[in-house]
């Protein structure tokens, strides 16, 4: 059979009693700043700002994509507007703010 007998001394053992507490106290410190409600709280509001954040992120670069998109149809690659689409679209806009003007005389009149 094994020889299990400590041989440490009795300062020793209680060295080692005291660094296990002091091991244990830390741990249950660390432990209780967890599980505390601020703690929780303010965990809680960084996942939703990092989500937050994240989704703003993914729709600045899905405008921007379409603005570089429409942007695309309305200027050459050299900067020089494409006349042959902007002077419908501009013809268009401007029936649809004559038609509202219109209809907003009609009714205070």
């Amino acid at each position: 059979m094994a020889d299990t007998a400590d041989t440490r001394t009795p300062a020793q053992i209680e060295a080692d009693i005291e660094r296990r507490r002091a091991v244990l106290a830390e741990t249950l410190d660390e432990i209780g700043v967890r599980v505390h409600p601020k703690t929780i709280m303010g965990d809680a509001k960084a996942k939703v700002a990092a989500n937050v954040d994240h989704t703003l992120g993914r729709a600045y670069v899905g405008v921007n994509r379409v603005v570089s998109d429409v942007k695309a149809k309305f200027v050459d690659a050299d900067g020089s507007p494409r006349l042959e689409r902007v002077v419908p679209v501009a013809v268009l806009v401007v029936g649809v703010v004559g038609l509202l003007a219109l209809g907003t005389r009609r009714r205070r009149g």
